[in-house]
């Protein structure tokens, strides 16, 4: 029986490896997926009391943005699954829109804060943009 060369053997240790990489990452990604549904059904059961209570608008979108920001999250690990384990740039880009959002919704005491994390808002649509216009392009 002939013996494998030193490249056959790396080669075949590197895919071992990638499929237990790859085997580990699903696994903890399904958890992750898991443990931000139940934060989806606690933020939208807080989101209800909310809504019933007597509470500041703010509040309430604060928990809109928090709800749609888990919502994101389990959209990108769905996509990651649907599109054979790979994470589209454009789902980041719109969680970190609706981050930035948040965060000026939930701190604009300071103006100079509020217009810097305007601008990163801005920087991310334009990123989106060019991100979009590229798959336009070779389509």
């Amino acid at each position: 029986m002939p013996k494998k060369s030193l490249e056959e053997r790396h080669s075949m240790f590197g895919k071992i490896a990638s499929e237990i990489f790859q085997w580990v990452l699903n696994a903890s990604l399904l958890v992750a997926g898991i443990l931000l549904s139940y934060s989806l059904f606690a933020e939208a059961y807080s989101l209800y009391e909310l809504l019933l209570g007597n509470s500041e608008k703010f509040q309430v979108v604060e928990h809109i943005v928090i709800f749609f920001l888990y919502f994101e999250f389990l959209a990108l690990i769905v996509k990651y699954f649907k599109s054979n384990y790979h994470f589209p740039l454009r789902y980041f880009l719109y969680i970190g829109i609706t981050a930035m959002v948040r965060l000026i919704i939930v701190d604009h005491s300071n103006a100079i804060h509020t217009l810097l994390f305007s601008l990163s808002i801005l920087v991310m649509i334009v990123a989106l943009y060019l991100v979009h216009s590229d798959r336009l392009q070779r389509s």
